[in-house]
C-alpha cells in the first residue's frame, strides 16, 4: 500500500446514535475508496466494523472500529465510534486524535440519546463537525424536521451544504450549494450525474447558498473584503471559507447520504477530502506540560496510544496516531513514561476486520502495531532521547456499580486475570477488590457496558459468573461517653492468661481539646486507613499496667475497630483512655491484654449511643427540563437532599446529596424516565449517621445474617 505523506491525510470519527447508520456509511466509505469490492449489511453480519461476535449478535457497535478509504490520492482515516451511551469511553479516546467528526443523523427519528450526549463532549474538546443527514431514501424520512431539529440543538452554526430534491422513497439526488450543480444518484448507488439545478430549486438554492457564501466568507478578512465587492465567492474561495470555518468550529456544513444505497457518500469523501484539515494543519495533542503540540513530519519519531486490543491471532494491538517523524518495522522505541525499550515488529493499517501489512508509515496517519508489552492506554511511544509524552484521555468516572462472584471457586484467579485485561483495553471499566466489604467490586458506565462484560466473560472466557448488589462500606460511630471493664482470665494448666482493663471512650471530632477526667500521660493519634481516627490515650498511674502492655491494648482495640461490634464494619472517630487495670505477675501476657482491650473496647461501645454512618455521595444529574419533575419525585424517594439547580440551555442540573445505599441501579432508573436523555455524576462527599429506622434495619439483618453463619 502507498506511503502517505502528512498533507494527504484526513481523520474523521463517525459519531451519533445506535441507528443513526455509522456502520452502513462507513462501509460506504470503504467501497467507494475501492478497499472492498461489495458492501456487507448488518441483517447479513458481513460488515467491516460490526465484525465482532457481540457485535453481530445485538447488531450494534460495541468496540470503535478503525476503517480507511483512497480517493483523488488521499487517505481518510475513519473510525466508527459506537453509539450506545453506556459505551461512551470509545468516542472519547477518539476524539483529540481526529481532525474532525461525521456526527451521522438518521433522517427518520432524527437526533437520538447517543448523539446529544457525545454532542456535548464534542464541543468541550472542539473537535470540529460534520452534520451528515442519513437514511434520505427510508419511507419516514424528512430532511426540513431534521434540520429544523440539527439548528435547534446545536446551534445557527448549522449551515446547508446540500439538500435534497426529495426525500423518503423518491429521493434521488441533491442539490450541492458548493458545486452549484444537482448530483443525480442511479438506483442502486454509484457515480452521480452532475447536472444543473432545476428551475423548481433555483430560488431555494439561492438563497441558501448566499447563506453558505456569508458564513464562507466569515472564515477570514480577505474572504469577507471579496465577498463585499463581488456578492460571491470562487468553488476554491468557498472551499477555503469552510475548511477555516470547520477549523475554528464557526460551521457545521450539512451534507445528504443513504449509506446503505450508497448515495452521496462518494461527494461526501470529496468533501472531507478538500475541507477537513490535514493532520498538520489541526489542533494537535496537548502533552503532559499541558503545551499543545502539532503533527509535524520532520521531527522524530512519536505516536500516542489511543487504543488497545487483545485479537485473537495478533495478541495485544495498539492502535497508534504519529504525532512526528516515521515509523517502520523493525524500528527501536521507547516508552517515554517509563523508559522501557522495544521493537516495532509489524505495521498494518486497518479497514475493520482487514489488515495491509506496511512497512512504513508516516506522521498524521493512524496504524496498528502488535506485540508491545509496554503499550496502554495513553502511552507516547518515541524515539530514544525524545521525551516528549501526550497527555492522558480523561475518561469519566463510572456510574453504575455490582458485585461479581465466579460460580466455581477454582475460577477465582483466572476471573481476577480476566477482569483486569478487560480494564486494560476499557479505561471506562474499573474493577477492584475490597477488602472491607470481601467482595470483587467492577463498575462501569450503565447496565448495559455491565451485561457486555458479563457476555464477554460467558461467550469468550467461558467463566460462569453471578452478580450482586454491592455491600455499603458503612462506618460505626459513638455519640456519647461510657466506660467499661473487662477481666480476661484463663487456667488450662501449667501458665495461665490474666489481663484486666479498665477504659473510657468518647465520641472524636475536629478540633476538640484532649482533656479527660482521667490524666493523660501519652497519646498515639491513628488516622484510620478507612477514614476518620483514633486518639488513644495512657492514663495508667501507679504502674496498674505495665507500658509494655499497651501496644497490645491498641492491638485488640484496633483489631474490634476493623470490624465494628454493631454491623461488623469500621469504626471511626473514637478516643480511647485506659485509666486503670490488673495484671499479674506471672499469667499476665500481651495475648492476654489484646483480648482484654479488645473486649472492654466492645463493651464500652455499645454502650456509647453507638451509631451506624452511611457514605453520602454528591450526584449531579443533568435532565431535560421536561422530565424534571419526575426525577426530582425519583430523588426524593431515595432520601435525596437537593442542594441546587442550574439550567445549561435546554436541560436542568440538579445537585444533589444521596446516601450511596439508594443509589443501586439509578443509572438504569434514570434512563427509563427520561428515555436514555438524562446523564449523571457522583463523587463521595461525607460519612452522615443514618436514620434511626434504618440503623434498626441494617442491625437485624447482621443479627440475622450471624445466626445463620452458627
Amino acid at each position: 500500500m502507498k506511503v502517505y505523506s502528512v498533507t494527504d491525510i484526513r481523520n474523521i470519527a463517525l459519531i451519533g446514535g445506535a441507528k443513526a447508520g455509522k456502520t452502513l456509511l462507513g462501509e460506504a466509505m470503504a467501497f467507494e475508496g475501492k478497499v472492498i469490492s461489495r458492501m456487507g449489511t448488518i441483517e447479513d453480519k458481513n460488515t467491516l466494523s460490526d465484525y465482532r461476535e457481540i457485535e453481530m449478535e445485538r447488531q450494534n457497535s460495541v468496540v470503535a472500529t478503525l476503517l480507511y478509504s483512497e480517493i483523488n490520492n488521499k487517505k481518510i482515516n475513519i473510525i466508527d465510534c459506537p453509539g450506545i451511551p453506556d459505551y461512551i469511553g470509545e468516542p472519547l479516546g477518539v476524539l483529540p486524535i481526529v481532525e474532525a467528526t461525521a456526527v451521522v443523523v438518521n433522517a427518520t427519528s432524527g437526533i437520538e440519546v447517543g448523539t446529544e450526549i457525545i454532542w456535548r463532549k464534542i464541543q468541550k474538546s472542539q473537535t470540529p463537525a460534520i452534520m451528515v443527514i442519513n437514511q434520505l431514501d427510508h419511507e419516514k424520512a424528512n430532511f426540513d424536521d431534521t434540520l429544523r431539529e440539527l439548528k435547534e440543538s446545536f446551534g445557527a452554526k448549522v449551515t446547508v451544504v446540500q439538500y435534497p430534491v426529495y426525500n423518503g422513497t423518491e429521493f434521488e439526488g441533491v442539490v450541492d450549494l458548493i458545486l452549484q450543480k444537482y448530483l443525480k444518484f442511479p438506483k442502486g448507488g454509484g457515480a452521480a450525474e452532475v447536472l444543473d439545478i432545476p428551475e423548481s430549486e433555483k430560488a431555494k438554492a439561492m438563497e441558501l447558498y448566499t447563506q453558505l457564501v456569508e458564513t464562507s466568507a466569515s472564515g477570514s478578512d480577505d474572504l469577507m473584503e471579496k465577498y463585499f465587492e463581488t456578492n460571491d465567492l470562487t468553488i476554491e474561495e468557498m472551499r477555503r471559507g469552510v475548511k477555516l470555518g470547520l477549523r475554528s468550529q464557526s460551521i457545521y456544513p450539512v451534507m445528504c447520504v443513504s449509506a446503505k444505497q450508497n448515495k452521496g457518500v462518494a461527494r461526501l469523501l470529496d468533501f472531507i477530502g478538500n475541507n477537513v484539515s490535514a493532520p498538520n494543519e489541526g489542533a494537535g495533542l496537548l502533552n503532559a506540560k499541558n503545551e499543545v503540540v502539532l503533527v509535524d513530519a520532520s521531527k522524530p519519531f512519536s505516536a500516542f496510544v489511543f487504543k488497545t486490543s487483545k485479537e485473537q491471532h495478533l495478541g495485544d494491538v495498539a492502535f497508534l496516531k504519529i504525532m512526528s517523524g516515521s515509523i517502520a518495522e523493525g524500528q527501536d522505541i521507547v516508552n517515554t513514561a517509563t523508559g522501557n525499550k522495544e521493537r516495532v515488529s509489524q505495521l498494518m493499517v486497518v479497514s475493520g476486520k482487514n489488515r495491509v501489512k506496511v512497512e512504513k508509515a508516516e506522521a498524521g496517519d493512524i496504524i496498528i502495531t502488535m506485540k508491545l508489552k509496554d503499550a496502554k492506554v495513553n502511552s507516547t511511544i518515541a524515539t530514544a532521547n525524545n521525551d516528549v509524552q501526550y497527555a492522558a484521555t480523561v475518561y469519566p468516572e463510572p456510574i453504575y456499580t455490582i458485585a461479581i462472584k465466579a460460580d466455581n471457586s477454582s475460577d477465582d484467579e483466572k476471573l481476577g486475570t480476566v477482569l483486569n485485561e478487560i480494564h486494560s483495553v476499557d479505561p471506562t471499566f474499573l474493577v477492584e477488590y475490597s477488602r472491607e466489604l470481601k467482595q470483587i467490586i467492577i463498575k462501569g458506565q450503565g447496565e448495559f457496558h455491565i451485561n457486555t462484560v458479563k457476555w464477554l466473560l460467558d461467550k469468550i472466557y467461558k467463566i460462569p459468573t453471578s452478580f450482586f448488589a454491592p455491600k455499603i462500606p458503612y462506618r460505626e460511630t459513638i455519640t456519647k461517653s461510657a466506660e467499661a471493664t473487662y477481666r480476661h482470665k484463663k487456667q488450662s494448666g501449667g501458665a495461665g492468661q490474666f489481663a484486666e482493663v479498665w477504659m473510657l471512650v468518647e465520641p472524636y471530632y475536629e478540633g476538640m481539646s484532649n482533656q479527660t477526667k482521667y490524666p493523660v500521660r501519652g497519646t498515639e493519634t491513628h488516622n484510620l486507613t478507612w477514614g476518620g481516627k483514633l486518639v488513644f490515650n495512657n492514663c495508667i498511674v501507679g504502674g496498674a499496667i505495665d507500658a509494655r502492655f499497651m501496644p497490645a491494648i491498641l492491638k485488640g482495640i484496633m483489631e474490634k475497630m476493623e470490624e465494628g461490634p454493631l454491623t461488623g464494619s469500621y469504626a471511626r472517630d473514637i478516643v480511647v483512655n485506659i485509666f486503670d487495670g490488673k495484671m499479674h505477675p506471672v499469667d499476665s501476657n500481651e495475648m492476654a491484654f489484646k483480648l482484654a482491650g479488645r473486649n472492654a473496647f466492645r463493651e464500652a461501645f455499645k454502650n456509647a449511643g453507638p451509631k451506624i454512618l452511611e457514605p453520602i455521595y454528591v450526584v449531579d444529574v443533568m435532565v431535560p427540563s421536561d422530565r424534571m419533575g419526575d426525577v426530582m419525585t425519583d430523588l426524593q424517594g431515595r432520601r435525596a437532599v437537593v442542594m441546587g439547580m442550574n439550567s445549561d440551555g435546554q436541560y436542568q442540573i440538579i445537585s444533589a446529596k444521596v446516601p450511596l445505599a439508594e443509589m443501586n441501579r439509578y443509572a438504569t432508573t434514570l434512563s427509563s424516565l427520561t428515555s436514555g436523555r438524562a446523564t449523571y455524576g457522583m463523587k463521595f462527599s461525607e460519612y452522615q449517621q443514618v436514620p434511626t429506622d434504618v440503623q434498626n434495619v441494617l442491625l437485624k439483618a447482621y443479627e440475622d445474617a450471624h445466626k445463620e453463619d452458627e
